[in-house]
């Protein structure tokens, strides 16, 4: 098995200790930093977030392996903004106003920086006008809105109709999703995607990125 294989296989069992010693050697065999980033850790959390869809890992899994690749990613990381290693893209994500609810955002969150996703993780409780802050301050490309609750749900109508009333709508592309969130509702407020589970997400920002 190669270092990179290797490190991938460390990742999936969540064991950071194991993946940062192999990031560090890969980077000592003078290994491009975008290759061990695709074919080691994002390869890794690829499997995590396909057997995660596949319920043949759960949540705690997901969060250790979350935790291996950012023991890897503290080595990479530097030398990725070094050498101007650019990212899928940037998504501002976070739970809307008046919703403390955060565990599936998190997982989103987890699973996009797994596939290769720049997440500016803004939390929970968040107002409309801080989703297009965000988003505008960090150029983003995408704004992911979560809900548990369905009495919060409108916030989410609230950021589009904002991004609307500013003219944004055309620059921001917005993903929202969480319990009670259904894809007619998605259309109703007039969002442009909607995830039904952490895993389906990543697959709808990559399919508004054109990836």
């Amino acid at each position: 098995m190669d270092i990179l294989a290797e490190l991938a296989q460390h990742l999936l069992s969540g064991d950071d200790q194991k993946v940062s010693e192999l990031t560090r050697q890969a980077i000592a065999a003078g290994l491009p930093p975008k290759q061990i980033l695709d074919d080691g850790l994002i390869a890794g959390m690829t499997i995590v977030g396909e057997r995660f869809k596949c319920h043949d890992l759960y949540l705690p899994d997901v969060l250790m392996a979350a935790q291996a690749m950012n023991a890897g990613l503290e080595h990479l990381k530097p030398l990725l903004v070094r050498e101007g290693v650019p990212s899928l893209g940037k998504v501002v994500l976070g739970s809307v106003q008046g919703d403390l609810h955060d565990i599936g955002k998190n997982l989103v969150g987890v699973l996009l920086k797994g596939a290769g996703f720049e997440v500016v993780d803004l939390g929970s409780d968040v107002a409309p006008e801080r989703f297009v802050e965000a988003a505008t301050q960090h150029a983003a490309a995408i704004i992911g809105m979560s809900a548990l609750l369905t009495t919060t749900m409108p916030e989410m109508a609230r950021v589009v109709a904002l991004l609307k009333e500013q003219r944004l709508d055309g620059r921001f592309k917005t993903i929202i999703g969480g319990a009670p969130v259904t894809e007619r509702y998605a259309r109703e407020i007039g969002a442009d995607a909607y995830g039904f589970d952490a895993a389906n997400a990543v697959e709808r920002v990559k399919g508004l990125m054109g990836k």
